[in-house]
């Protein structure tokens, strides 16, 4: 902290014990070596709240992103979710749905297999994953 050496300590307690009296002396050390210390404390302190501030500011940040994704995901899921129901309506009117290649997607009467459907709706899943994904790759690459 100080740029102070033996020589100069010494001086300074020549100076001190002349100024002070060798009676007061012992007393006034060491009500100054009390004050560093509560000094020390006080800094010590400082330093761990603005430690404490900036680590809560990190983890809001970090909660932030994280809803965020969540909430992209939630809408992608969603979408995806409406979509198959959209299809999976059309089919049930009689319209032409998309069709499986190892599977017949539609019934004799018209309606779509439950496989299907759940098929459908686990790829529309698998989708709406992988494009949320994107930009956290993009973010550890980036």
């Amino acid at each position: 902290m100080f740029d102070i050496g033996f020589s100069e300590m010494m001086v300074i307690g020549l100076v001190a014990l002349i100024v002070i009296g060798p009676e007061r002396l012992p007393r006034v050390a060491r009500t100054i070596g009390h004050l560093a210390g509560r000094l020390q404390r006080y800094v010590a302190d400082v330093k761990a709240d603005i430690n404490r501030e900036v680590e809560l500011d990190e983890l809001r940040k970090m909660r932030d992103t994280v809803q965020q994704a969540a909430t992209g995901i939630e809408n992608s899921v969603q979408s995806e979710l409406s979509k198959t129901e959209n299809d999976l309506n059309a089919a049930a009117a009689g319209s032409a749905g998309p069709a499986s290649a190892e599977a017949p997607a539609v019934q004799p009467g018209g309606e779509p297999t439950l496989e299907a459907a759940l098929e459908r709706a686990a790829e529309s899943v698998a989708e709406a994953a992988a494009e949320a994904e994107k930009p956290k790759l993009a973010e550890k690459t980036g």
